[in-house]
């Protein structure tokens, strides 16, 4: 019996062609903005669907039409398996879908992205490149010292796709590496691994902390006034992940009084970040718009784990990115 497989109309326009040519055993049925799907030219309610595999690709987004999929993943008579685009599940759609029953595959896709982004953010605040331009358009000889990777060390709170590259990396350049995840046992790239509860005795080691777990009860405001009272002065801090991890008034005091050097933020407590928010013009602060995933990479990532776990769903095989559910309930 075929597999039915479902996603949203212009994710299927993109990748038909390479669906197509895998020669599964699948029915492909797709939907559009407004919820309904297209069986055989006949709008048809999210209720009277049976779905065996739903992708939720990054197509949802671009015509924010991400809220009305969700709304139709959760209305299905019956679903199993959900692909999603997004690497942190910590909006209320995943815990509802999961206490269905559905089987949730979130994306490794973002994590080489988010790890360059990372990685560039740190060394244009390590290397003094706005000063050499500025010594450039002087005409002016003189030496610029940096501080190099290399003799750094590097905190990560997270050790899924997104802090596994960041660590890698980071670890290329010869820096050194601690891991914060939930299980402390050893983890490759790392130099030395703890608990959620080991956060604030690591940091005291770190001149660069970088923030990639997923936020939930145990990790929402976990960086707060106890966490920056143990940082080492001077340090970097980088959120890539959610900007509930921090507690924003304990991030900007200790900003002000140089426990924290620079704090380089994607993500934040409401976004867009309002106009009138402080963080926007701190002096020791780095926005950027939730914008360390749009590495010209992650698309084709995104195709090719949907691919492969469409063919492995098919043939009855493990998937990959299969997240616990009792972690979303």
């Amino acid at each position: 019996m075929p597999v039915t497989v479902a996603m949203y109309d212009a994710s299927y326009r993109h990748i038909a062609e390479r669906l197509d040519a895998l020669g599964l055993d699948i029915d492909v049925v797709t939907f559009d903005k407004t919820g309904k799907f297209d069986v055989g030219g006949v709008p048809t309610e999210p209720a009277d669907m049976e779905i065996d595999y739903l992708w939720l690709s990054a197509h949802l987004n671009a015509d924010k039409a991400a809220p009305t999929a969700f709304e139709t993943a959760l209305a299905c008579k019956r679903l199993d398996v959900l692909q999603t685009f997004n690497a942190g599940l910590d909006h209320p759609f995943y815990a509802k879908a999961a206490a269905k029953g559905v089987r949730i595959l979130n994306s490794s896709a973002q994590g080489v992205a988010i790890a360059e982004y990372t990685l560039g953010q740190v060394l244009a605040v390590l290397q003094p490149i706005e000063e050499q331009r500025r010594l450039q358009a002087e005409k002016t000889w003189r030496v610029t010292r940096f501080r190099e990777i290399s003799r750094t060390h590097w905190l990560i709170v997270g050790y899924g796709p997104i802090g596994e590259a960041t660590a890698q990396r980071a670890k290329a350049f010869g820096a050194g590496i601690s891991v914060i995840r939930r299980s402390a046992a050893p983890a490759e790239f790392a130099d030395r691994v703890g608990g959620m509860a080991d956060a604030a005795a690591f940091a005291g080691d770190a001149d660069v902390i970088v923030l990639a777990c997923p936020l939930n009860d145990e990790t929402r405001g976990m960086i707060g006034q106890a966490f920056f009272e143990a940082v080492k002065p001077g340090a970097i801090l980088v959120n890539v992940a959610r900007g509930g991890l921090i507690d924003d008034d304990a991030m900007l005091a200790a900003l002000d009084d140089g426990r924290v050097e620079t704090a380089v933020l994607d993500v934040f407590h409401k976004e867009p970040l309002p106009e009138d928010d402080p963080l926007w013009s701190h002096p020791k602060i780095r926005t950027t718009p939730h914008t360390s995933f749009a590495g010209d990479g992650v698309q084709p990532r995104w195709d090719k784990l949907f691919l492969e776990n469409v063919k492995r769903y098919v043939a009855g095989e493990p998937l990959l990115q299969e997240v616990d559910a009792s972690s979303l309930l």
